[in-house]
């Protein structure tokens, strides 16, 4: 056996909506670079699942992939422990992705919570395509098809990954002959084709943005469409800018008011990024008391982030300037990524009985 099979494989990856931020970092993506040499790891950039909301526009998802491409090399991503690929140059995917739609029930669908979710947040009313509703399966055959065992996501996207275990328990016992009764991690051992995948989920399971409570009253998650993220990327005077303009606690009306440290998005900030936590302990004592202003712990924040931000955005503006490198990496993850797909749908059709030539 090579090294890489004998590593456990990890599958995770983004739609490429835009470049990342630090929601991502957080969520998913910290725990995928940490895990590169633990786990045989594959990173897809679903190309495909952007086109559920955004068919119109297909030249900005192209763009985006690129952006995401970039994101991921400049943070560490190495492409020489781990295979980047791109879900619309995988074929197998799709086959499985039909294969498996059979196997959940349409109402089961429904019922998934981060489908309403996006469905409301994202304002798309009854004007979805039915592309929409078929991605968790989609993503259900982007894990299995590559035999994943450990997913790193967000916690928005855990209803997805219980979705991909009840298909993955549904194949396995009725094409693989597994009993039902089987406990989730010995189904390859009894005879299944797919592991029944574990969640992996990032220490900070939702980032709060960076403007103000939404309708409801709660904090919004970041996110690029509520204009409320500091990305990967950013400058040094766009991380300022909206450092400065942060949401924090309004009934503190000048710098000497106590204030609350509670769902206020510039100490949820410091709580996940800053290191020096005995800093932030002390200053939340001060915040409370009314011995500090917003904007000392702002500046402090702004200093934290550029410390981490820099370094990979200097990073990123390497490959900014080597497009070509960028593509080549891609297309040789790509390339990789089929032959273990391949592999896994010859053997899904040896199981269903429908592999005739």
């Amino acid at each position: 056996m090579t090294e890489s099979q004998q590593k456990p494989r990890l599958l995770s990856g983004d739609t490429p909506t835009g470049r990342l931020h630090l929601g991502h970092w957080v969520g998913s993506v910290e725990n995928r670079v940490k895990m590169q040499d633990k786990y045989d790891c594959y990173f897809l950039i679903a190309n495909i699942q952007a086109f559920t909301t955004r068919m119109d526009k297909p030249a900005e998802v192209h763009q985006n992939v690129m952006e995401v491409m970039m994101d991921y090399l400049a943070v560490g991503i190495d492409p020489k422990r781990s295979t980047i690929f791109l879900q619309s140059e995988i074929p197998a995917i799709a086959e499985m992705t039909v294969f498996f739609s059979m196997l959940a029930p349409y109402a089961r669908v429904m019922r998934n919570p981060t489908i309403k979710d996006e469905i409301r947040d994202k304002g798309l009313g009854e004007n979805y395509p039915f592309g929409f509703l078929l991605y968790p399966i989609s993503q259900a055959a982007d894990i299995l098809v590559f035999q994943s065992q450990v997913v790193p996501v967000g916690e928005d996207q855990i209803p997805h990954l219980e979705l991909t275990r009840e298909v993955a328990r549904r194949f396995n016992q009725l094409y693989c002959g597994v009993d039902s009764h089987t406990e989730d991690a010995d189904y390859v051992k009894q005879g299944g084709l797919f592991p029944i995948v574990e969640t992996l989920l990032g220490r900070t399971k939702r980032l709060v943005g960076i403007n103000g409570p939404g309708a409801d009253g709660n904090l919004m998650k970041m996110s690029k469409s509520l204009n409320n993220a500091i990305f990967l990327s950013d400058d040094a005077d766009t991380i300022k800018k909206k450092i400065m303009a942060m949401y924090t606690d309004p009934k503190r009306l000048k710098a000497t008011d106590k204030g609350s440290v509670e769902n206020n998005p510039l100490w949820i900030f410091h709580d996940t990024f800053n290191p020096d936590t005995e800093w932030v302990q002390a200053t939340k004592e001060r915040y409370r008391a009314g011995d500090i202003g917003d904007v000392e712990c702002k500046r402090k924040l702004i200093d934290v982030l550029e410390a981490f931000i820099g370094p990979i955005r200097e990073r990123r503006l390497q490959f900014e300037h080597d497009l070509h490198q960028v593509k080549t990496l891609l297309q040789e993850g790509t390339a990789k990524a089929n032959v273990v797909a391949n592999k896994t749908l010859l053997l899904a059709k040896e199981a269903m009985k429908q592999r005739y030539f």
